[in-house]
């Protein structure tokens, strides 16, 4: 038997290639489970590990930058006589800001000077007054001791005929009337007397009317000082070409601002949702939007105890029956670090503030 009979045929090349697309097909389905649930369980171990490390930075853009300022005026009218300062100037605590015209108001300083010094005269002059009766009174009683002797002669002469009837009367009607008059002299002595406080050797700088004269010299002269307007603290000055030389002023009308440059801080407005963890002395980062790349340094200073909406002039009222709750905002005060070389800090500037709450989570919060 030859070779070639022995063999016989051999497998064809097409029932090759089928049975290893059926191998690749059974390896594709067995590792298609295993990938799915591989994936699966990557996203809950992510999502697991964000929910853990996630919760502690806070991080709020409605936030804004923050300054005492203040909008000079003052409580008197007057015309403007200059403006030492222009916009845009740094100004120290103490420097002058705006002086109006002194002469009216030392005027009437000069006025009520006068006034005060011419009370000190006449209350002077209700002491000597008051001594004065006091020796009226004095007087007419020596005169009333001898009318009252006549009287008490005619008194004993008129029975044996040594005087008239007529004479006798007269001299008691004159007694009667000088004790009345004695009588009068006392009233205006004790009326005197109380106009000076019922004391007769009282100072006359602790009476009332004194005292009322010398409050019209301290006004005067606290509106003669307040013709000078000072920079209350450090800051720069705004709005100034506002007021020039030589316009009338009246009082409480605002004359230009005062910015603070000391006294900066950022207000945050966050969801109370977000106030969870957040609390006083918080480490913050802040970025503002103008500074692009750099970073200050702050704490959180205090957290309000009301919601924005609180003082408004409109409060909203939930008493309705279409009541729809809405998420409030709680602002908080963030204290900020500046450092020399750091850019400035303006009043409204926009900024992010990050607060790291410290706050970490554990899987029994789940439960």
């Amino acid at each position: 038997m030859s070779q070639a009979t022995i063999s016989g045929p051999g497998p064809r090349v097409s029932d090759r290639v089928t049975e290893t697309s059926a191998r690749r097909r059974l390896g594709r389905g067995a590792l298609r489970p295993i990938l799915m649930l591989g994936g699966i369980a990557v996203v809950v171990v992510g999502a697991g590990y964000f929910w853990l490390t996630g919760g502690r930075i806070v991080s709020i853009d409605d936030s804004y930058v923050r300054a005492a300022k203040e909008v000079i005026s003052t409580d008197v009218s007057g015309i403007v006589a200059s403006v030492p300062v222009h916009e845009g100037q740094r100004v120290k605590a103490g420097d002058v800001l705006l002086r109006l015209d002194p002469r009216p108001f030392q005027i009437a300083l000069a006025g009520a000077t006068a006034n005060r010094d011419g009370m000190v005269s006449t209350l002077n002059a209700m002491k000597l007054d008051y001594k004065r009766m006091l020796r009226d009174v004095q007087v007419k009683q020596a005169q009333t001791d001898a009318d009252q002797a006549n009287y008490d002669r005619f008194a004993n002469l008129v029975k044996s005929g040594g005087v008239t009837r007529a004479d006798y009367d007269n001299a008691r009607f004159l007694v009667m009337a000088d004790k009345q008059s004695i009588e009068a002299l006392k009233v205006a002595a004790e009326v005197q007397l109380a106009r000076l406080g019922g004391e007769a050797e009282v100072d006359v700088r602790t009476m009332s009317d004194y005292l009322k004269a010398q409050a019209q010299v301290d006004e005067a002269k606290r509106q003669l000082d307040h013709t000078v307007i000072y920079a209350p603290f450090d800051g720069i000055a705004t709005q100034v070409d506002t007021v020039q030389p030589g316009m009338y002023l009246a009082a409480a009308t605002a004359a230009f601002g005062l910015v603070s440059t000391d006294n900066v801080w950022i207000e945050a407005n966050p969801k109370e949702t977000e106030l969870t963890n957040v609390k006083p002395g918080d480490p913050v980062d802040v970025t503002v939007d103008t500074y692009p790349g750099r970073t200050w340094k702050g704490q959180v200073e205090a957290i309000a105890p009301n919601s924005g909406s609180e003082f408004s002039v409109l409060p909203a009222q939930n008493t309705s029956g279409n009541w729809v709750k809405v998420v409030q905002r709680i602002p908080v005060r963030i204290k900020v670090e500046h450092k020399d070389g750091d850019p400035e800090l303006r009043a409204g500037m926009s900024v992010i503030a990050d607060i790291d709450t410290g706050h970490t989570r554990s899987w029994r919060d789940l439960f």
